[in-house]
């Protein structure tokens, strides 16, 4: 019977409990039946009692969710979050491409360009070394006018003031070429005479490099322009032109 109790108490639930009260039996044999009896009768209302109660209160403990289960689903999340960031990169990556290609001048292709330019300075016209217009062995009298024009006439090559990129090539009437350089975005000079030109439009050409050959039959004129304004503010050592260092603008 303590059995029995003990059992219905770490299950928490409610016990009942029997008190019975029995007369003396006259026989003793007799006594230790009704005994027996009486006990068996007990243990089975209390079994009885306890199967209705478990039967309708379900005591078993809920089985816990795994933690093996909630984090794969935590993972199939962050997966599925990966595939759509990385889909919309693409997708913006396509778009700007296509952009670029169909719509060169849109608004978000010229926002972009914005943001990777760099600034470039150019360096004024008076930082540039300026070279001969023609060989040291030539013996042709070069010559500059009050305007800044450099003339001459003889047969030779003829080389360019400064480097830079050929930017046009034009041929006058009388047959002869003549070359515009473009030292920068504004400043430039012109080779006017030339019998032959070496060079065509978007070629890069050097000082110390002809730019063109004269065969004497015409005269050969040089002239330096910055932003369009014809320069004259050097001077001749020979063939050299040589920049007035209290003329020229920096």
């Amino acid at each position: 019977m303590d059995q029995e109790l003990e059992y219905a108490q770490m299950l928490e639930v409610p016990v009942s409990t029997v008190n019975v009260v029995k007369k003396k039996p006259i026989f003793k044999k007799k006594e230790q039946k009704d005994d027996d009896a009486l006990k068996e009768q007990v243990v089975d209302s209390v079994n009885e009692r306890m199967g209705d109660y478990v039967y309708a209160e379900d005591l078993t403990v809920p089985p816990k969710a795994e933690k093996g289960a909630f984090a794969a689903t935590l993972a199939d999340k962050s997966g599925k979050i990966l595939i759509i960031e990385v889909a919309a990169a693409c997708l913006l990556a396509i778009g700007i491409f296509l952009t670029n290609v169909f719509m060169p001048n849109s608004a978000i292709n010229s926002f972009i360009v914005g943001l990777t330019a760099e600034e470039v300075t150019e360096a004024a016209y008076s930082e540039f070394e300026l070279y001969p217009v023609v060989s040291e062995l030539s013996d042709a009298e070069v010559s500059v006018s009050e305007s800044g024009v450099i003339t001459f006439t003889g047969e030779g090559a003829v080389y360019p003031v400064a480097g830079g990129e050929v930017a046009a090539v034009t041929q006058g009437s009388d047959g002869t070429y003549s070359v515009e350089v473009a030292h920068t975005s504004i400043f430039r000079s012109v080779v006017g005479g030339l019998t032959n030109v070496y060079y065509s439009v978007g070629d890069e050409v050097a000082g110390n490099i002809p730019v063109g050959y004269s065969d004497g039959s015409s005269q050969v004129s040089v002239s330096m322009y910055n932003d369009g304004e014809l320069l004259n503010c050097y001077t001749l050592t020979g063939a050299l032109p040589v920049w007035n260092t209290s003329e020229v603008q920096s």
